[in-house]
Parts: structure tokens; sequence; C-alpha cells
């Protein structure tokens, strides 16, 4: 009998264990990934303004669309740098990573385009891929190298692959990490506080503290995963994105999984009127999931 009692109590804490990591309540049972366009070519750069409208990138097609609250879609810009991560600052420029020429480029609403960063001392970037703008508008910046067929040179010009900063939107860029294989995704908290990169060419996602001058302390392995966009909820747990949408709490500890059928999942915010519906790009389509937590912007 305390044999079995003692198996009971072992499977019960399973249970219970299993329980914990699955039943969240992020969002209700049977929620399924809405189709709301697949006729693009590849799809990335989710960004959110204010009102809850989702701006994402088309890259190879080169263009910037448009994805309202009402879920109408329409081509926010043409000739859009062969733009790949974006964040909306406080201002409401779209901040986007332009690697056609492997720029860092400001939009404007009506679509003005301002280059904030074209090279790092006097070198081209590898290729700025996702971006992220902490409250006072210092905008953090992963710069891997995926060769592009639209570029005449075949190697970089810079040695390694790091993670830069600028600050509140004016030059020169300054290096804040050089310890990646292959920085990519990146999010930052709403208080500005704490930075999340992910290293997708090592399997892994680091933590930072941010300091008031823009540099990085404490260094910390947040998950040994990586991944590609990543994007936060306001109570701290981070979505990364990659085989569909894994979600992990501020603990790190991997609590909910969105399917996604599509070969890739490549970048998601948080957008809607009500910023409780993730947005999620993945290869030649786009998605929308419904959530019972809202995102932050």
């Amino acid at each position: 009998m305390k044999k079995l009692s003692a198996i009971i109590l072992v499977l019960s804490a399973l249970t219970g264990k299993l329980s914990a990591q699955t039943e969240t309540g992020l969002y209700d049972a049977g929620t399924k990934a809405q189709l709301v366009a697949k006729q693009f070519s590849f799809t990335e750069g989710p960004a959110v303004d204010k009102k809850g409208n989702v701006f994402f990138t088309d890259q190879p097609n080169n263009k910037i669309w448009k994805y309202d609250t009402e879920g109408k879609l329409s081509v926010f810009l043409d000739s859009a740098g062969r733009s790949n991560g974006m964040y909306f600052d406080k201002k409401g420029n779209l901040i986007s990573c332009a690697d056609a020429d492997d720029q860092l480029w400001s939009i404007s609403p009506k679509g003005k385009v301002t280059v904030l960063l074209k090279d790092y001392e006097g070198h081209k970037f590898n290729g700025p891929n996702d971006v992220w703008v902490r409250p006072d508008g210092g905008i953090y910046i992963t710069d891997p190298y995926y060769q592009r067929d639209y570029w005449t040179r075949k190697q970089p010009e810079l040695d390694g692959m790091k993670l830069y900063y600028l600050p509140k939107g004016k030059g020169p860029a300054v290096m804040v990490d050089d310890k990646f294989v292959k920085p990519n995704g990146i999010i930052g908290t709403p208080d500005g506080k704490n930075l999340y990169v992910a290293d997708i060419g090592d399997n892994k996602t680091y933590r930072f503290d941010i300091n008031k001058d823009g540099s990085l302390t404490n260094r910390i392995l947040f998950i040994a995963m990586g991944c590609d966009g990543m994007t936060i909820d306001q109570q701290g747990n981070i979505y990364m994105c990659g085989k569909g949408v894994t979600i992990v709490n501020p603990k790190g500890e991997k609590i909910g999984h969105i399917d996604i059928d599509e070969p890739w999942t490549a970048n998601i915010c948080f957008g809607g009127k009500n910023m409780d519906t993730l947005f999620i790009t993945a290869s030649k389509a786009v998605y929308t999931f419904k959530m019972n937590v809202k995102g932050v912007n």
C-alpha cells in the first residue's frame, strides 16, 4: 500500500507540473491561428502603431503592408528598402532594418524616409535584421549576416555578428555586445530595464540589464533556445518564433506553444484595438491569434 501511495503521489506531482506548464490561461483552449492572407513571398517585421494597426514586410517584393484594426490590408510603402525587422518609436515613426543597402531607416506616417544609419565606422553593416526602440528613443539593432541575392558583395565587411545601439536616433552606432554567433530576434521590457536577444546561430537567448547610457550589463542565459522574431506581453512572457510560436515565462520556462501550419514562423507582435491579438508573419502568409492577455507597444 505504501508503494502504491508513493506511486500515486509521484504521478500527481507530474500531472500537476504538466498542468502548470500547459494551462496558462493566456488563451482559450481550442483557439487556433486564423489565416489573414497568403499572397506574399516572405513576410517579416510586424510592428504595431498606437492605434493597434499592424505594419509588416513582404521582403522579396520590397513592400511594407498595413493591416488595420478593421481587418483591411493595404500597401503602405513600395520600394521599402527590403525592410526586415521593424518597430514604432514614440513619435509614430516606423523604424526599419532596410537591408537592401544595410541601413537603418525611420519612416514617417506619410512614408517619408530618413536614413538613421548607413554604416559602422565606415563599413557596411552585415544586414540589420531586427530592432527594438526603448522608451527614451534609443534603438537596439541585431546585425547577423544572411547573404542576399540582391547584394553585389559576397562577404561581410565587419568582423563578427554583433548587437548595436543608436542613442536617441542619432549616430554613430555603438557596439554593445559582440558575444554572439548570429543574433536575430530582439525585444525589450516596456519599462526599458531589460533586453532579450536571441542568438539563433547558437540556439540560445540572453537577457540583459539596460543602463541609462544604453550599455548592457548582467548578461545571463534566459533559455537554451534561439529564435527568429520575438514579442512580449503585459505579464512579461516572451513569444519566440521559429517552428510556430513558443511562449516562455519570465523565468525562462516554456509554458505554451502555438502551432502555425507553415514552413517557418518569422516574426510576431500584438495588435488590434485592444492589443490582445497576436499578428504572426509566417512564410508566404500572415495569421492572427486571439489572446486573453495584452501586449505592449
